[in-house]
C-alpha cells in the first residue's frame, strides 16, 4: 500500500479559479449599480418580482447541486453501483406537487418569507418557532458546506485551505450583500454553466482514455456495478426502488416545496405561471445532473476497477478519491483541473449565497418587521444588506469551527437533514388539514424534531466504530445530489455505513436506528402530522370560519367528494372562504394581515367597499359584475381556483 499522493495545480488552473471569483463579483457589482440599485426590500430580497422562468429554474438547480453532492454521486456509484440512479424517479412527483400545490398557495398569499404562511395559518408563535428552526438549520450547515470541499481539495492538491475558504466566503458575501437576489440568481446561472462544463470535461476525457463509452459500460457490467430494479419493501435496506423513488419524494418536497431558499425564487418570478414553469424546466436539468454524476462514477470504475486509490492508500477518504481521479485524468491538460475546481466551488457558492439571502429574508420579515411595523423602507433595505453581510461573516466563523470539530463534523452535517422533515410536516399539517390548530402545530413540530434527533444521533452513535475513530470527513458517501434536506443526513449515515456490516436484521430500537436515511424525511414529517392532528382534536379542532382564506389547499374536499355536504362541514374540508378578486395592478406582495380572531382583516375593508358599491346603484353593480366576468389576471385566494390550477 502506497503513501498519500499529492498532485499540484498549474498556473492555468489558478487563473481559471480566479476568473470564477472575478466573474461572480462582477455580476454582483453590476446589479448593485444598475436598475433600482437595490434601494427597496422588494428588489433586494425578491428581485422586484421580475425574474423569468429560465434563470429561476437554473438557480433552483444550482442551489440543489452543492459541492458535497458533486463529489458524492460519483463515489456512490463507484462503490455501490447504479441503484442510486433510481432516485430520478422521485423527481417527477417531487417537483409536480410543489408546482401545483405549494407555489399557488405561497404566490397568491403574496408573502416574502415562507414562514409568514405559518402566522396566517396558525399564529405568530408557530411562525417564530419555524423561523428559529430554519435559522439553526442553515447556520450549522453553511460553514460546513464551504469548509468540506476546501479540505478535500487541500488534501489532494495542496491547494491552500484557508485561502480558498476566505476567498469563496468573502466573494460570496460581497455579491450577495451588494446585488441582492438578482445577483444571487444570475451568478447561480453562471455557476450552473461552469458546473456542467467541469463535469462534462471529466466525463469526456475519462471516457476517451478508458476506450469509449461501450468499454466503460462493459467494465461496469463485469464489475457488477449495473444494478437492476430492487423491489424489496424493507425500509431498513439502504437503497431500493421504494426508498429512492418514494422516500426521495419527501426529500424533494422538503427542498423544493417549503425550503425558504427555493420559495424565495418562486416568489421572485414575474407571474405564477412562470414560477410553475420553472419547476418543469428544472426537472430535465436535474435528470441530466444525475446522469452526469452517475456516468462519472462509472468512468472512475472503468479506470480503477476494484483497486481504488482509497484501497491503495493514495487518498484517505472517498471525497478525496473523486478529486484524485479528476487530477489523474486531466493532469496532461492544463486548465481543465482548474475548471473542475471552479465547478466544485460553484456548487459551494450557489448553496452559500442562497443561505445568506434566505437567512436575511426570514430574519427581517419574521423576527424584526413584526415588532417594528413603522420601519421605513430605506432602513429596512439597509438592515437587510447588513444582515446578509453579518451572515456571511457567521459563515466564515462556522467554517473555522468546522475545522475544530473533528469527527463531530459529521454530526453537525446530519443536524441539517434532521430539521428538513419536521418543517415539511409543519407546512403539510397547515396546508392539507383544516382542523389543525396552533397548539397541534407546536406540539407536532416539537415531536418531529425530537424524533428526528433521536433517530439521527442514535444511528450515528450506533454505527460509530469502537476501536478506531471516524475519518475526519467523508462527504461523498452522500448519494443524494441535494444541497439541503438529505445532504447532511447522508454524509453521517453513509460514511459509517460503508464500513459497518450487519449480519442479522436489527430489532426494536436498533431497527429504528437502522432505518434507511432516505426515509428520514418521510418518517419525521409524518410524525409532525400525526401528533399535530391528535393534539388538535384533543384541544379543539379549528373551525372553517376561523381559517384565513387561501391558507388551506382543498385536497380533502376533493378526495372526499362522495361524502354528503354535512359530513364535509363536520370534517372542516369544505372549500375555504374566498377572497374578493383583485387585479394584478394592485400593490404586489402586500401581504394579507391576520386578525386576532384568525380571520383576514382585509374582509372588513371588503365589507366597507361593498356598502359603497350598494350606494352606487344597481347600474354600477351590473357594470362591475360584467367586469368581474371578463377574463383578467387576478391575484385572489379563492380556493377553487387553486384547485383548478392543480388539476
Amino acid at each position: 500500500m502506497g503513501g498519500v499522493v499529492r498532485m499540484h495545480f498549474s498556473t492555468a488552473d489558478y487563473v481559471i479559479f480566479a476568473l470564477l471569483l472575478i466573474a461572480s463579483t462582477g455580476i454582483g457589482l453590476f446589479y448593485a449599480f444598475s436598475g433600482g440599485r437595490q434601494r427597496t426590500t422588494q428588489e433586494f430580497l425578491l428581485a422586484d418580482r421580475s425574474m423569468s422562468c429560465l434563470p429561476v429554474s437554473l438557480s433552483l438547480l444550482a442551489t440543489f447541486q452543492s459541492a458535497v453532492a458533486i463529489l458524492g454521486a460519483p463515489s456512490e456509484i463507484y462503490t455501490f453501483g447504479t441503484q442510486y440512479w433510481f432516485l430520478g424517479c422521485s423527481y417527477f412527483l417531487g417537483l409536480l406537487i410543489p408546482a401545483h400545490i405549494f407555489i399557488p398557495v405561497f404566490y397568491r398569499l403574496r408573502i416574502s418569507s415562507a414562514y409568514e404562511y405559518l402566522e396566517l395559518r396558525f399564529n405568530k408563535t408557530v411562525r417564530v418557532c419555524g423561523t428559529a428552526t430554519f435559522i439553526f438549520q442553515m447556520v450549522i450547515y453553511m460553514g460546513v458546506v464551504l469548509y468540506a470541499p476546501a479540505l478535500a481539495l487541500n488534501a489532494v492538491t495542496g491547494f491552500d485551505l484557508w485561502g480558498a475558504v476566505l476567498a469563496m466566503g468573502l466573494v460570496c458575501t460581497l455579491y450577495t450583500t451588494l446585488g441582492g437576489l438578482k445577483a444571487v440568481i444570475w451568478t447561480d446561472v453562471f455557476q450552473t454553466v461552469v458546473m456542467f462544463a467541469g463535469q462534462l470535461a471529466v466525463i469526456v476525457v475519462g471516457t476517451s482514455q478508458a476506450g469509449g463509452i461501450t468499454e466503460v459500460w462493459r467494465k461496469a457490467v463485469n464489475g457488477s456495478r449495473i444494478a437492476g430494479l430492487d423491489l424489496n419493501p424493507d425500509p431498513l435496506e439502504r437503497h431500493t426502488f421504494w426508498t429512492l423513488g418514494v422516500g426521495g419524494v419527501f426529500l424533494m418536497l422538503a427542498l423544493y416545496g417549503v425550503n425558504q431558499a427555493q420559495v424565495q425564487r418562486y416568489l421572485s418570478s414575474r407571474t405564477e405561471k412562470e414560477a410553475i414553469m420553472s419547476c418543469y424546466v428544472v426537472f430535465p436539468c436535474q435528470q441530466i445532473v444525475l446522469c452526469m454524476g452517475c456516468l462519472m462514477g462509472l468512468v472512475m470504475f472503468a479506470r480503477y476497477g476494484e483497486e481504488s486509490p482509497l484501497d491503495k492508500g493514495y487518498v484517505q477518504t472517498n471525497d478525496q478519491m473523486v478529486l484524485y481521479f479528476v487530477m489523474d485524468v486531466l493532469r496532461d491538460l492544463p486548465g481543465l483541473p482548474g475548471l473542475f475546481v471552479a465547478c466544485l466551488f460553484s456548487g459551494a457558492l450557489s448553496t452559500i449565497s442562497s443561505a445568506f439571502n434566505s437567512l436575511a429574508t426570514v430574519t427581517l420579515e419574521d423576527l424584526i418587521k413584526p415588532y417594528f411595523p413603522r420601519m421605513t423602507e430605506a432602513k429596512a433595505t439597509l438592515l437587510s444588506k447588513g444582515l446578509a453581510l453579518a451572515y456571511g461573516l457567521v459563515c466564515l466563523a462556522m467554517a473555522y469551527l468546522a475545522s475544530l470539530m473533528g469527527s463531530v463534523l459529521q454530526a453537525a452535517l446530519s443536524i441539517f437533514g434532521m430539521v428538513g422533515g419536521p418543517l415539511l410536516g409543519l407546512f403539510c399539517l397547515g396546508m392539507f388539514f383544516p382542523w389543525a390548530n396552533s397548539i397541534g402545530a407546536l406540539v407536532g413540530l416539537a415531536a418531529g424534531l425530537v424524533m428526528a434527533f433521536w433517530i439521527g444521533i442514535g444511528s450515528f452513535v450506533m454505527r460509530m466504530p469502537v476501536t478506531a475513530p471516524l475519518p475526519f470527513l467523508n462527504a461523498t458517501a452522500l448519494p443524494f445530489p441535494g444541497n439541503a434536506t438529505a445532504a447532511a443526513v447522508t454524509t453521517a449515515v453513509m460514511t459509517t455505513l460503508s464500513s459497518v456490516t450487519t449480519k442479522q436484521r436489527p430489532t426494536g430500537v436498533q431497527a429504528l436506528y437502522s432505518l434507511s436515511y432516505m426515509w428520514y424525511s418521510a418518517h419525521n414529517s409524518t410524525t409532525v402530522v400525526v401528533v399535530g392532528l391528535l393534539v388538535s382534536l384533543l384541544t379543539g379542532p379549528m373551525k372553517e370560519k376561523d381559517l384565513t382564506p387561501g391558507t388551506v389547499f382543498p385536497v380533502l374536499g376533493t378526495l372526499l367528494f362522495f361524502l354528503p355536504e354535512r359530513y364535509k362541514e363536520k370534517l372542516c374540508c369544505v372549500t375555504p372562504l374566498p377572497r374578493k378578486p383583485k387585479p394584478m395592478d394592485t400593490l404586489p406582495y402586500q401581504m394579507a394581515v391576520k386578525g386576532s380572531n384568525g380571520v383576514d382583516s382585509a374582509k372588513e375593508d371588503e365589507r366597507a367597499e361593498e356598502e359603497e358599491e350598494e350606494e352606487g346603484g344597481e347600474e354600477e353593480e351590473e357594470r362591475e359584475d360584467e367586469e368581474c366576468r371578463t377574463p383578467q389576471a387576478t391575484c385572489h385566494l379563492k380556493a377553487n381556483i387553486v384547485l383548478e390550477t392543480a388539476m
